[in-house]
């Protein structure tokens, strides 16, 4: 027997949902054995509060394989009774990611020779997407479907029955989004809901009938339990205050090991599992598949069980995120193998955060916390893994599948090691990652750039989807450039400006800039992430415009993360005036993402040039079929988040006011250290993203984390004037009036340039003219203040008069020289008037 400490198991006398019911009085009622399925304990999530936590399901509890097994493989019986053999035999089951994946699978062999499929927020490059929908309460929610088989979801006349089968039925919004979702392209006539619990009110029940009623479809529904969930007024402010003051409180307080015992060594044990076998069901699992898995779990389950110490009687088989089938089989051969003097347990990590408070009332006593170690497509970020630790097992064999075998697993902080301070010995068992037959060929998409190695934001921040031209020379005078644009034979995407390297003075204002601004950035930050939270759903993906957006971008993850505990994936991507975006990076983002949930980001408008230039860079790109060039738009919204617009050029803002942006003063230095995107046919390829350069040289004047910190450390103060701005947003006429078009417009006219790309409105698009083009004047309203403050600085430094002018609906305009020529500036490099 190992020396650890044990856990005794408590008298079934205390329900593990009383700490949370006595404090928020949340009710749990239903059939006599709901308070056996479940507990309750807390998350931060913006939706709700509580979570109803199963002790059947193998998730977040540990249990006995033969006890979660047995729960889903008997749902799968009572549905082939439902059925009848003859139907049953020709259903598919759709089990949900991540929670539901081995639940799904056990109801699949329930139901006996049947094909299984399960939805993943895993996405596998170029493999084709049959569907997708949102789980709205989830901590993730965007849902993939990505059968190998094609026809595996075809519907019509003749189509099977779908068993849809879920750990919870608590609304019935996941099921009846999947429903419509997939009935649209493959209708059928029939459609079976299996649950553990179903927790929906009257008026969910209701609106389920309607349902079916409304798209002519009979829909049934099977399920262990059932009761409902009472929530007092108020619950969700409440439920959230109470995490926030439980997090505090355990602030900095680490997952204890056990006192005095070194940690367990890490022992690989070779599975052999069946080559033929597919690890789950992400691409489909058939009959075919589950005969040859039964045939190989008995050696499989030796192979474990002669590796483990021989003192071993309590072991936890632990899988890994949507990774729950293939270990639970391996769970009940275990407890086979190992007979009666053994005890077997199962549990799975997961990528859900909840709050662990260990007491015997709370569902979740204990919590590990460990780095993602399977390269997920949103970026890095924590995992879990629940009543591990303390649990008092002799072994923990941890499974995980060949994508999630990497360096970061192996890393100080990785699973087996957090794993190896709690318990006697750690065995590693990895099953091969199954890539469907079509795929082997390898991805041609590259993929995103992530600091330290490309920029100096925080990797989990931004995925930089452009190449690295950081050892290419691409920097020209500012003279050279402006006078090949103008003349026609340059773009000005093809070369880099040389970057402004400001002056002491010049840095000094920026910095009083930031400290003067830094609240009122913070509520147009959280004014324009609420709203897109309102208009495109709970779980946005993010994809800035590069590099002006991104900073933008950043600061809206941060309020998402910082008020809602969301980590929104971010992306920061390349457009180009008169060239159009990068069309890779977009077949990039709809081969990871639903193209629906991508909301483009920027920092300000001036004219709106860029406005359009995305509307019709997407419509292009959707008219021509998107990644795979088939018929059909691909679902990309072109509409543009922006922090300012005030050319009232855009519906989605956090203001419609014309102020300094500290962001916009500096080039790289405040943006992560990255340039402006180049664009040039003799380094970027067809299949290439467009490339940037990472200034490392320039890190001892980076202040992009300055500005970041100096704007987060206001949300608290200004999340009031945030939720009220908002809500009179949403109510508001907020259609573009294009005001700074028509006034760049007239601007253009009246001083004789008669091109307005020449004419740069706004603070932001002033800077960038004195900056890294040759200004020819600036135009200020009159009256304007400290926003104007650098403005004057750079006008001077450069020799460009300032020009006060009424009846400007923008802080300034910058006019760049036109008709240039190197001989407008003198040797100074000062505009020549005249010239």
């Amino acid at each position: 027997m190992s020396g650890r400490a044990r856990r005794e198991e408590a008298v079934d006398v205390v329900w593990s949902g009383d700490w949370v019911a006595e404090r928020l009085g949340v009710a749990l009622e239903g059939d006599g054995e709901l308070h056996e399925l479940l507990g309750l304990a807390l998350r931060r999530n913006p939706k709700r509060a509580h979570l109803l936590v199963s002790n059947v399901l193998g998730k977040h509890v540990p249990q006995k394989p033969s006890v979660v097994y047995g729960a889903g493989y008997g749902l799968g019986e009572r549905v082939r009774a439902l059925l009848g053999a003859e139907e049953a035999r020709r259903a598919v089951v759709l089990g949900y990611a991540e929670t539901a994946t081995g639940l799904g699978h056990a109801v699949a062999d329930g139901l006996r020779d049947v094909p299984y499929l399960h939805s993943t927020r895993r996405p596998v490059a170029g493999v084709a997407q049959a569907g997708g929908f949102e789980e709205a309460h989830s901590h993730a929610t965007s849902h993939l479907l990505l059968p190998e088989d094609p026809e595996l979801l075809a519907g019509g006349a003749e189509a099977s029955t779908l068993v849809l089968v879920d750990d919870e039925f608590s609304t019935g919004n996941t099921v009846l989004n999947t429903i419509r979702a997939l009935h649209e392209t493959h209708p059928r006539e029939r459609y079976v809901i299996v649950a553990l619990v179903d927790m929906r009110s009257a008026g969910d029940r209701d609106r389920l009938t309607a349902f079916a009623a409304e798209i002519g479809a009979r829909v049934d529904l099977v399920t262990r339990s059932s009761g409902t969930v009472t929530l007092p007024e108020g619950v969700l402010e409440r439920g959230q205050a109470l995490v926030a003051a439980q997090e505090a409180e355990q602030a900095g307080r680490a997952d204890e090991a056990v006192s005095g015992v070194a940690p367990a060594p890490v022992t690989r044990v070779a599975l052999d599992w069946p080559a033929e076998v597919p690890d789950g069901g992400r691409h489909g699992f058939t009959p075919a598949h589950r005969a040859a898995l039964e045939a190989a779990l008995p050696g499989m389950a030796e192979r474990i069980a002669g590796a483990l110490d021989s003192d071993v009687r309590r072991v936890l088989v632990l899988g890994f995120e949507e990774l729950m089938y293939a270990p639970l089989r391996l769970g009940t051969a275990l407890e086979a193998a190992m007979g009666s003097g053994a005890e077997v347990r199962y549990s799975t990590t997961t990528r859900s955060p909840v709050l662990a408070v260990d007491d015997p009332g709370y569902a979740i006593r204990t919590r590990l916390v460990f780095p993602a170690h399977d390269d997920p497509a949103d970026g890095p970020g924590d995992r879990y893994a629940y009543n591990v630790a303390g649990a008092g097992f002799d072994a923990v064999v941890a499974v995980v599948d060949s994508i999630a075998d990497t360096p970061e697993l192996h890393a100080p902080d990785g699973l087996p090691a957090r794993l190896a301070a709690h318990t006697g010995q750690v065995l590693l068992a990895v099953v091969p990652s199954y890539t469907p037959t079509p795929l082997q060929e390898p991805a041609v998409l590259p993929e995103p750039l992530r600091g330290p190695d490309f920029s100096s934001y925080a990797p989990e921040d931004v995925g930089w989807l452009l190449q690295d031209l950081s050892d290419t020379e691409l920097e020209a005078p500012t003279e050279e450039r402006e006078e090949a644009i103008q003349s026609g034979g340059a773009h000005y995407a093809e070369s880099l400006p040389v970057e402004y390297q400001p002056s002491a003075e010049y840095q000094a204002l920026f910095a009083a800039a930031l400290d003067a601004s830094a609240a009122r950035i913070a509520r147009a930050v959280g004014t324009v992430t609420e709203t897109v939270f309102a208009e495109r759903g709970p779980r946005p993906v993010l994809v800035s415009l590069a590099r002006a957006g991104t900073p933008v971008g950043v600061l809206m993850r941060h309020w998402a993360r910082h008020r809602h505990g969301l980590d929104l994936p971010h992306y920061a991507i390349s457009i180009v005036r008169g060239r159009g975006i990068d069309a890779t990076a977009l077949r990039w983002l709809a081969a990871h993402h639903d193209p629906a949930d991508v909301v483009f980001v920027d920092g300000w408008t001036g004219k709106g040039a860029i406005t359009r230039e995305l509307a019709a860079a997407i419509e292009e790109f959707e008219a021509s079929g998107g990644p795979g060039g088939s018929a059909g738009p691909v679902g990309f919204d072109p509409e543009i988040a922006v922090l300012a617009d005030p050319g009232g050029c855009v519906r989605t803002y956090g203001t419609r006011e014309d102020f300094l942006i500290p962001s916009a003063c500096l080039n790289s230095t405040v943006s992560g250290l990255i340039s402006r995107t180049v664009l040039r046919a003799d380094l970027v390829g067809p299949d290439d993203f467009h490339g940037a350069k990472f200034y490392r040289e320039l890190a001892d004047s980076d202040v992009s984390g300055d500005f970041l910190a100096a704007v987060t450390a206001r949300f608290d103060e200004v999340a009031d004037q945030v939720g009220a701005e908002t809500k009179e947003l949403l109510a508001a006429d907020r259609a573009p009036t294009w005001e700074g078009w028509a006034a760049v417009e007239r601007i253009s006219e009246e001083y004789g340039i008669h091109d307005v790309n020449l004419v740069k409105p706004g603070v932001g698009e002033t800077t960038r003219v004195l900056l890294r083009r040759v200004p020819w004047k600036i135009l200020a309203k009159r009256g304007a203040g400290t926003d104007l403050t650098h403005i004057r600085l750079l006008a001077e430094q450069r020799g460009v008069p300032v020009e006060e002018v009424d009846d400007l609906p923008y802080s300034c305009v910058g006019l760049i020289h036109p008709r240039f020529t190197r001989g407008a500036t003198g040797a100074d490099g000062k505009a020549v008037q005249g010239a």
